[in-house]
């Protein structure tokens, strides 16, 4: 089985940063192709943020934060970070690492096979 774990969460304030990672262990994100983050806000559907595939690197963002995140990857840790700048109030939620033995970059949830608990980010005004 394939373990997918967040960390980087936190509470930080309108305009700060943070950087998320995620961090696959088991069968490793080695074997995977395609790594993902989606977040879920109370009382909303639980919505794409950013995709990136392992080997070529090709990435793809939702609209609302284009410009103020970034999606990478490290293959020698199997991890996949998301850095967020610029945050707002509106980007508070439970983020999601997700990912996938396809290699494509989806906005899809049910397209990633492998997901983590999830981790809290709250940004105050």
């Amino acid at each position: 089985q394939v373990q997918v774990v967040e960390s980087g969460g936190g509470l930080v304030q309108a305009g700060g940063s943070l950087r998320l990672s995620c961090a696959a262990s088991g069968r490793t994100f080695s074997n995977l192709a395609t790594g993902g983050w989606f977040r879920q806000a109370p009382g909303k559907e639980r919505e794409f943020v950013a995709a990136i595939s392992w080997n070529g690197g090709r990435t793809a963002y939702a609209n609302s934060v284009k410009g103020r995140f970034t999606i990478s990857r490290d293959n020698a840790k199997n991890s996949v970070y998301l850095q967020m700048n610029s945050l707002k109030p509106e980007d508070t939620a439970v983020y999601y690492c997700a990912a996938d033995t396809l290699d494509r970059v989806s906005d899809i949830g049910q397209r990633y096979h492998y997901w983590g608990q999830g981790i809290q980010v709250t940004v105050s005004s």
